[in-house]
């Protein structure tokens, strides 16, 4: 398939996602493979608890963002080589399921640079991306000679790119280092925060830092802060998401957590539904948001740069920061690339380097 061709069947499979999530009368139009990915929005829940329909739908919402056919071909513009015929190469690519569909950027990727896409999912979330597949052949048969999925080891590939935790990542360095890879690590986002934004500006916040209950990378799990903060800005903003409360998941870890820290007498602040707690760390489990005071811009900007690798984006008004803005971690664009690694271009380099 020409790249005109690739493009233009992830065009209309955003066109089918934006129908399914949009639930509304022309759902009776749905058959076959979007039907199906329809009914795992409600469904998918009975096997990982995390992924409520409302998550799914936001997972589908953003990816059906960025594949108009506008982006895709603004994205590919700054790619030249992409024009060139490839030799096709089977990508083997291990995806986390820390949220829905985490891994579907690489799916993309793979094929809209005409190589092989060879995915080994998470037991957590082996359901979504091969249904969205299926839809995917269902609009353009031919991508089926391009789309595998594997059990266990991979065989005959050319190249891996990996997503999980640092003790995973360990392992695939080790695993995969005859190969070219890309091999990513834990990351999260943080928000910097000066005191003086909106209180639309934080409750925008609070849906960077509760949807998918905080367990995506681009999930904001720590503050900084300037020393004098009044936290009654942000608890109030907060209050609006106090309804993950009934999440029975994330409730029974704000309240293993919260106690965990009672006992131990260290000093938190206490929402309700989720624990504020001082802490240098950057990943915060589920039901916790970590702190950190900053009390000069300077010490503040050596603090994030020299912990760069660890961030995977930042909410902020400050201008000295590459920031996103509120409320929009969870809906990165196409040139958003995980880890700060141009996963295209390394896909690229397997046929020209």
């Amino acid at each position: 398939m020409a790249l005109s061709d690739r493009i233009e069947a992830f065009s209309q499979l955003g066109s089918v996602i934006n129908q399914i999530v949009e639930g509304n009368d022309n759902n009776a139009d749905l058959h076959g493979p979007a039907k199906e990915l329809h009914h795992l929005i409600d469904t998918i829940q009975n096997k990982n608890p995390w992924f409520t329909p409302d998550n799914v739908k936001s997972a589908l919402s953003a990816i059906a963002h960025i594949l108009s056919k506008e982006s895709l071909s603004t994205w590919a513009d700054r790619y030249p080589l992409l024009t060139r015929k490839p030799d096709s190469r089977r990508i083997g690519v291990i995806l986390a399921g820390n949220i829905p569909l985490v891994g579907f950027h690489d799916f993309l990727s793979v094929l809209i640079s005409g190589n092989q896409f060879v995915g080994n999912l998470s037991s957590k979330d082996d359901q979504l991306l091969p249904a969205m597949a299926h839809v995917l052949i269902d609009l353009h048969p031919l991508l089926s000679e391009s789309i595998e999925f594997s059990e266990g080891h991979f065989s005959d590939i050319d190249a891996i790119l990996a997503t999980g935790s640092d003790n995973s990542a360990r392992y695939f360095d080790y695993y995969f280092s005859k190969y070219p890879n890309i091999i990513r690590r834990n990351r999260n986002g943080i928000a910097i925060l000066d005191g003086t934004e909106s209180s639309s500006e934080l409750q925008a916040l609070g849906k960077d830092i509760f949807q998918y209950f905080g367990l995506g990378c681009r999930s904001i799990s720590k503050l900084f802060i300037p020393a004098n903060y009044d936290f009654g800005l942000i608890l109030k903003s907060l209050s609006a998401f106090n309804h993950v409360e009934d999440h029975k998941k994330y409730y029974n870890n704000y309240l293993y957590n919260r106690a965990k820290y009672l006992v131990q007498q260290i000093p938190i602040i206490d929402s309700g539904f989720v624990v504020l707690k001082e802490d240098p760390e950057f990943a915060s489990p589920p039901g916790v948001l970590f702190f950190e005071h900053y009390d000069k811009q300077k010490e503040l900007i050596k603090r994030v740069n020299a912990v760069r690798e660890k961030i995977q984006c930042i909410v902020s008004n400050n201008t000295q920061f590459d920031s996103v803005g509120f409320g929009k971690t969870q809906y990165p664009e196409l040139s958003d690339y995980a880890d700060g690694i141009d996963t295209m271009e390394f896909l690229l380099s397997l046929n020209n380097g």
